[in-house]
């Protein structure tokens, strides 16, 4: 069985998807998830788009222990000595340099001939050889480029050094037999494509991604790049998740294999939702709510049967618990700690004492208390920065003849204590119209997101919000029994991060 290479490009191509830029907190925590999970190599980011890009892919760089970090860079020398300044210090650098080589990007966006192209990827390629040994190089729009051309341009990568050639589709545009015999078409054309890894890179744009990524497998491709919950540009990048268990769920069709943990798929993908407030659809294959739901009677006869009548894989396979009662308001920190090991999850010993006094707080609220109320405290991305604001109490008080009246008070890190009132539309405006009094705040708020992470009455109920400015969009994320506490905190939640993001920019 062939072994096929996971790169994973969550914290740049994935990060670039609206609303899911994250904090460096966050990118080193998900980079961390990426390499306990498995992932062959970490693409961490674009160096030279920002200041902040840059530190991120340089801290990432530091702390990932296993999985190859590489920095993204267009063929310029100026973007290769940031990539390499960047990823310099990593276990496995890589360069991953990339130039368009489609007539359409030629003309309209380059403004430069084939003959131009061919040279620049030739000495830039060459450039980046100088300074690091592994070097990805990326034909952009490679899917729309004419066949010998393209051949021309993957030639002259090769002779320069080029470790990983990529075939991306990068709008989504060709259909999987296509990129199929693309690969084969390249496979059986290029000098010295035997010394080097064929990459594709597929957008989902007509909704093909994961299809046009096995079908290059099958066609003889060895390194996949993707995202954790498909996130990305415009429609997003192929899943990690679905690419992964296809392989593994049909073997013997591919006859390949991944270096991927898959009991740490799931786990994975909630840490990417809670960071970004985006939720993964009930219908999402492999990590969706339904995704081992059976409602249908004949289903649910069959499965309890025999599993397979219905079910091709196994929750357990991708980490997803059974979600049985496991512990309650009397269980101690010992057997709390048992549990999230049997979880999957290592956490440090004050990770895991903060952890165990929410777990406390919400026992004395909720009757059972499920794996799946476990995994939502373990995710609570309050770590991700230091409060400046904490919420005391609040009082809300609504009728039918008139506006709702929210009470806030809240308390700063200078222990001051304040206090306000405002009316708004519902109880949820109301109240944040009160926090936006005491802090000052002026995000707008974006989006508000509110779901159920368990069942029953007493279920907890998780809330998102995104709040924006012309520079920056923050998510925020609160978890309670009472949603419009969770509305609260999520808020609150965003609102520190907004401070402490300004804060770190006066710095």
């Amino acid at each position: 069985m062939k072994q096929i290479k996971i790169f994973d490009t969550t914290l740049r191509d994935g990060e670039q998807s609206p609303g899911c830029s994250m904090n460096l907190a966050e990118k080193l925590e998900m980079a961390e998830a990426l390499d306990k999970l498995g992932v062959d190599i970490i693409e961490a980011g674009f160096a030279i788009s920002s200041p902040e890009d840059f530190q991120s892919v340089k801290a990432i760089a530091k702390v990932v222990k296993n999985a190859a970090v590489a920095s993204l860079a267009r063929c310029t020398k100026e973007d290769i000595d940031r990539a390499w300044e960047a990823v310099q210090h990593a276990a496995h650098p890589r360069i991953h340099v990339f130039l368009a080589t489609s007539d359409i990007h030629l003309k309209h966006k380059l403004k430069m001939s084939r003959e131009q192209v061919l040279a620049r990827i030739g000495e830039m390629v060459a450039y980046a050889k100088a300074k690091c040994n592994d070097i990805e190089f990326s034909a952009e729009d490679a899917s729309r480029s004419d066949r010998q051309y393209l051949v021309k341009a993957f030639e002259t990568a090769i002779a320069a050094g080029a470790t990983t050639v990529n075939v991306p589709d990068t709008v989504g545009y060709a259909m999987p037999q296509e990129m199929e015999d693309l690969i084969r078409y390249i496979k059986a054309n290029v000098k010295g494509i035997d010394q080097v890894v064929i990459s594709v890179h597929c957008h989902n744009d007509l909704g093909q991604a994961v299809a046009c990524t096995l079908a290059s497998i099958a066609g003889g491709a060895e390194q996949a790049e993707c995202t954790v919950n498909g996130i990305g540009e415009r429609a997003g990048n192929a899943s990690l998740e679905e690419i992964v268990m296809a392989l593994k769920t049909r073997k013997d069709f591919y006859q390949a294999k991944t270096n991927i943990n898959t009991k740490a798929i799931y786990r994975t993908s909630t840490l990417l939702s809670a960071i970004t407030g985006v939720a993964v659809a009930p219908t999402k294959p492999i990590v969706g709510a339904n995704a081992f739901a059976h409602e249908a009677g004949i289903h649910q006869h069959g499965v309890l049967q025999e599993r397979t009548t219905y079910e091709i894989m196994r929750a357990e396979d991708v980490g997803i618990s059974k979600n049985i009662m496991v512990l309650g308001k009397h269980s101690g920190k010992h057997a709390f700690k048992d549990r999230l090991i049997s979880l999957g999850y290592d956490l440090g010993e004050e990770e895991i004492a903060a952890a165990f006094a929410d777990f406390k707080t919400l026992a004395d609220k909720k009757k059972v208390i499920t794996d799946k109320d476990i995994e939502a405290l373990i995710n609570l991305d309050k770590r991700y920065t230091e409060d400046t604001y904490t919420l005391k109490r609040y009082t809300i008080v609504t009728s039918e003849e008139n506006k709702p009246r929210a009470t806030v008070t809240l308390e700063n890190d200078k222990g001051e204590i304040k206090e306000a009132s405002a009316v708004g539309s519902g109880p949820v405006n109301a109240a944040f119209s009160a926090m936006n009094e005491l802090t000052n705040n002026q995000c707008q708020l974006l989006n508000y997101t509110v779901q159920s992470v368990s069942e029953g009455d007493d279920a907890l109920g998780e809330v998102f919000v995104k709040l924006g400015n012309q520079d920056s969009t923050i998510t925020g994320r609160g978890l309670s029994t009472d949603i419009i506490e969770s509305s609260l905190i999520a808020y609150l939640n965003a609102i520190n991060k907004a401070k402490s993001l300004t804060s770190t920019e006066k710095e």
